[in-house]
């Protein structure tokens, strides 16, 4: 069904039947409940911690009472990025955006700062989503607001030496900052 098409069939239902769609589709998909829950409590500062917290987690595994050893880091990119884009679905603010995007890089930075890390792929995945992080930035019109955090990032990557420091610079170069 063409969106023109959906257009013509709910301008041809009454109020009411409407309503009743709404509403089977908010008790029918979780999706539609969690949209239309942000929608009318945007709670996004709670939001923006919970994602801090799942974040850090992946970096930082919290010892469970009891446990007589520690999880080890996971390092996971996977969860930061579905938290991302799940804000950018619910049409979370930029800025709020923005700041777990740079998050998400700070506490990998803060992990790398503390752990010999040999994998490259952890290196090259930091540097993806600084990439990504940087563009949403800038597209959205917003770097002013985040070049501090940005130039600390890179000069983060100098600090640790990292392999590709290099390519951090390169795209802050691009951006003619």
């Amino acid at each position: 069904m063409s969106k023109r098409d959906l257009k013509k069939y709910l301008g041809e239902l009454s109020k009411e039947q409407l309503e009743e769609q709404l509403i089977e589709l908010y008790e029918k998909f979780a999706p539609v409940k969690v949209y239309y829950d942000f929608v009318f409590n945007p709670k996004e500062d709670k939001l923006l911690q919970e994602a801090k917290v799942k974040i850090s987690h992946e970096y930082f595994p919290i010892k469970k009472p009891g446990a007589k050893w520690r999880p080890k880091a996971k390092m996971r990119r996977s969860v930061a990025q579905k938290l991302i884009k799940h804000f950018i679905m619910l049409g979370v603010d930029s800025y709020v955006v923005a700041d777990i995007m740079l998050y998400n890089i700070e506490i990998a930075q803060t992990f790398s700062s503390q752990n010999f890390i040999k994998q490259e792929l952890f290196y090259k995945s930091i540097f993806n989503s600084f990439e990504q992080a940087v563009n949403y930035i800038v597209s959205n019109g917003i770097f002013t607001d985040f070049k501090l955090r940005i130039n600390a990032i890179l000069e983060e990557t100098l600090n640790q030496k990292w392999k590709n420091r290099y390519d951090f610079e390169a795209i802050l170069e691009k951006i003619d900052y």
